[in-house]
């Protein structure tokens, strides 16, 4: 055992570090990427294990030119891999969804990039940051949202808005009816056409979880006749 854990950590890439250092990124990788799935991301198992392989073969790659042409202490073994971090921002970038300003993504964008530093740790045979860096990872990712949600500092600014027949004279009735679906209203912004007898309603509110409004929009509906109710980004005011 201790003769195989040498050559697995010997600074030279020989055949049986080169194994085991792919294997432990696969590994590694397919762990965030298992979670990221759970959480109905596109980019999950596959793709994680992936860009954990590539980065450590990208930066065994550095050792080993280095190693077996002017040495490891003349060369530059980071210039081969200096080069994944770059590329690792393409696949980043590709993870992230913009629909209507509302922007979805960013955190699977960031594990992409944590487990391409992750699998360059690897190929250079720092194992134990590895697995740590793997382990705060999926801390961050799934204790850290519990006590985000927990906190209420993972609401979502959105804005409710409405068209209602007749002018509304109180905000009072409708601030009930979020509170009661525990949201919070942030900001009012009110048109009125007296022409038409309606009122557009701009509600800047925080959300918890922006997901099934139904109960919610039924909820502001019987507050007035309303014509249209509809759910949007923050920024979209228009």
């Amino acid at each position: 055992m201790d003769q195989f854990w040498q050559s697995v950590s010997a600074v030279d890439i020989t055949p049986a570090s080169a194994i085991f250092r792919i294997i432990l990124s696969l590994l590694l990788g397919s762990c965030i990427g298992i979670e990221r799935k759970r959480k109905g991301q596109m980019a999950g198992l596959r793709t994680f294990s992936l860009i954990s392989m590539g980065a450590c073969i990208a930066m065994m790659l550095s050792i080993y030119v280095c190693q077996e042409t002017v040495g490891p202490l003349r060369g530059d073994p980071s210039r081969i891999a200096a080069q994944v971090l770059s590329g690792i921002g393409f696949l980043g970038a590709g993870a992230i969804i913009q629909m209507k300003g509302s922007v979805r993504g960013l955190t699977t964008a960031a594990g992409i990039w944590i487990i391409a530093t992750i699998g360059m740790s690897v190929g250079c045979g720092l194992y134990m940051l590895s697995a740590v860096s793997t382990v705060l990872v999926l801390f961050v990712l799934t204790l850290l949202e519990k006590i985000e949600h927990r906190v209420n500092v993972g609401n979502e600014a959105r804005t409710i808005r409405l068209k209602v027949k007749g002018i509304v004279k109180s905000i009072e009735p409708y601030k009930h009816v979020l509170s009661n679906f525990n949201i919070h209203l942030s900001k009012v912004y009110v048109e009125y056409d007296y022409d038409k007898e309606e009122t557009r309603l701009n509600l800047l509110v925080l959300i918890h979880e922006p997901g099934d409004m139904i109960d919610v929009f039924d909820a502001l509906h019987d507050v007035m006749p309303t014509i249209s109710i509809s759910l949007s980004n923050q920024a979209d005011l228009s």
